[in-house]
Formats: C-alpha cells, sequence, structure tokens
C-alpha cells in the first residue's frame, strides 16, 4: 500500500460523493430528523453502503474496460431500448438537476436576505455552473480541488451547526445501529423511501464509471488494473464515509432542535428574536414541516443570525457543486 498512488488516484470518487451531498439529499436529512428525530439514521447508513456497492461496480467497469457506463450499454443494447433508457437516464438528470438548481437559488435568496428573486438566483446558478466546468479544460486535477474545497465548505458549515445544537450521542448512536422505528406511521416511511431515493442517484453511476477513466492504466497488465481497482475502492470508502458524516449532521441537528415541535412554538420563538421571518410559520398546534428555506429560518431564529448564514453557505456550496457534477454526468449520457 502506498500513500502516494492512492493521492495520484484521490479525485474521481470525492466527485462521485457530491451525489450524496445536493439540497435533495440535505433536505430529506432534514425533514427525516424534524419528522422522525434520530430513528431513520440507520436507512441513511444502509443506503450510503449500497450506494458505495455499486459505485465500486461502476468505477469497476470504467477501469478494466477502459469504457464508461454510457459507452457500454450504447455497445451492447439494440436501438430500441437504447434509446429508452438514454430517455431515462436524461430525465432522472434533469430530475436531480432541477433540485440542486432551486437549493442554489435558495441559498443566494438567505444570502441576499431576500434581494436576489429566487429566478434570479437560478439565472445566476446557470451561469456559474458553466464558468466552473471550463476549468477542466485546465486540467481534471483542478476541478477535482475545486470540488474538494467545496465538500470542506459543507463539511465546516454543517459541522458547526451540529457542535452549536449539541445532539444527544446516545440516541445518535441508538438511530445508527439499531434497525428500527418506534411508534412510527406513513409519514415517517415516506421519509426512509425519500432517504434512500435521494442517495441512491442513477446518473452518479455513469458519472463515476467516466471520471476513472481520466487515470492512465495499462490494462494490459492484470496487476496494474488490479491495483487502480483497489485504489479507486479505498478512495470511494473514504469520500462516501466523508459524504455519511455531513449528513449525519444535518439529519441529527434537526432531530435535536425540532423533532415533534409545532408551527406555534418557532413561531414564538422567531417573534421574539425579532426575526423578519416569523410569519412563515402559522400561530397553530400542528407538526412543524420544514425545507431547505425553512430550515435556514428555523435555525436562524433559535440559535442567532449566524446559524442562518453558515446554513446557507453551505446549501450554496452543495447546490452549486452538485449542479456541475450533475451537468458533468449528463455530458457523457449525451455524448
Amino acid at each position: 500500500f502506498s500513500f502516494r498512488k492512492l493521492w495520484a488516484f484521490t479525485g474521481p470518487g470525492f466527485l462521485m460523493s457530491i451525489a450524496y451531498l445536493d439540497p435533495g439529499n440535505i433536505e430529506s436529512d432534514l425533514q427525516s430528523g424534524a419528522v422522525a428525530g434520530f430513528k431513520l439514521l440507520w436507512v441513511l447508513m444502509l443506503a450510503t453502503i449500497i450506494g458505495l456497492l455499486l459505485q465500486r461496480l461502476a468505477a469497476r467497469l470504467g477501469v478494466v474496460t477502459g469504457l464508461h457506463l454510457a459507452e457500454v450499454c450504447n455497445r451492447q443494447y439494440q436501438k430500441f431500448p437504447r434509446i429508452i433508457l438514454w430517455l431515462m437516464v436524461e430525465l432522472a438528470i434533469i430530475g436531480s438537476d432541477m433540485q440542486e438548481v432551486i437549493g442554489s437559488a435558495i441559498a443566494i435568496n438567505l444570502l441576499s436576505m431576500g434581494t436576489i428573486p429566487l429566478w434570479g438566483g437560478v439565472l445566476i446558478t446557470i451561469a456559474d455552473t458553466f464558468v466552473f466546468l471550463f476549468l477542466d479544460k485546465y486540467g481534471l486535477r483542478k476541478l477535482e480541488a475545486f470540488f474538494g474545497l467545496l465538500i470542506t465548505i459543507m463539511a465546516l458549515t454543517f459541522g458547526y451547526e451540529y457542535i452549536t445544537v449539541r445532539p444527544n450521542q446516545e440516541k445518535l448512536l441508538q438511530g445508527l445501529f439499531i434497525p428500527y422505528c418506534q411508534d412510527c406511521g406513513t409519514p415517517q416511511l415516506e421519509q426512509a423511501v425519500g432517504i434512500v431515493g435521494a442517495v441512491i442517484m442513477p446518473h452518479n453511476m455513469y458519472l463515476h464509471s467516466a471520471l476513472v477513466k481520466s487515470r492512465q492504466v495499462n490494462r494490459a497488465d492484470k496487476r496494474e488494473v488490479r491495483e487502480a481497482n483497489k485504489y479507486f475502492f479505498i478512495e470511494s470508502c473514504i469520500a462516501l464515509f466523508v459524504s455519511f458524516i455531513i449528513n449525519i449532521f444535518v439529519v441529527t441537528v434537526f432531530a435535536e432542535a425540532f423533532f415533534n415541535k409545532t408551527n406555534a412554538d418557532v413561531n414564538q420563538v422567531c417573534a421574539n428574536s425579532s426575526s423578519p421571518h416569523s410569519s412563515l410559520f402559522p400561530n397553530n398546534n400542528e407538526t412543524l414541516e420544514v425545507d431547505i428555506y425553512k430550515g435556514g429560518v428555523v435555525l436562524g431564529c433559535y440559535f442567532g443570525p449566524a446559524a442562518l448564514y453558515i446554513w446557507a453557505i453551505g446549501i450554496l456550496a452543495a447546490g452549486q457543486s452538485s449542479t456541475m457534477t450533475g451537468t458533468y454526468s449528463g455530458q457523457f449520457v449525451m455524448e
């Protein structure tokens, strides 16, 4: 084992892991925390492990054949099923990208204190996605380093929220390792399905199998191919572990602070903290429903304006990076 070799193979796994940190994921995390508390953490862990297995297969395909998944499908399928598959993957990418672009727009709206409307945020995101993807022209390592920076921003921002809220560690460990959901009903089941759907992204298989081709491997040499597979797998494990920890930060923050809270509870706290957003929460006893936007507002009401802006920076990093990787995987499928 050589750390120098691992460093040479580091990059594709971290680009791939961004799909596990997109705004759709963050939203399903915060909702599962608010709706089910710590009870669904084991679903998140199992979904991440299944995702890792699928990513390992995708990476091996790229390393061994020298073709990415879309090229293999193009070779193996006849025209009709190939076109159907292409349309389905494009729809999956569009569906994922919509969440990511809107997530970025919400973050920009929060950071600008509402001066930039959602449509303005969408236009900014579309423009800068293409600008950043031009980094690819200066070498893939620079693009990988840029994504590494965005993941670090997410880890720091959501880690800050985690330290501020200080979730119950015992409940966290129980939620992770006891695959059971006591007193759960339809809302909790919907959240569990949502977690699996947000974590396992179909277009990510295409992306990962294409990204591993960026490393020169002599496919005539079995030992070299085996070595590449080993280092790509280690890197994928590290990348998905980091993304898993960031997801845990979000679930546990909302599980600790907002599980079983009503709209009236939040309305009162927001009014006391003289937040301009207290009208978002009607003064009734219905259970609190949060999304990315309301989540930031609620954190701001309870833990001060810094928590709101740091949350928005994390969401912006998640939205920007996942929009770029979604567009990137779309490029391979379209080719």
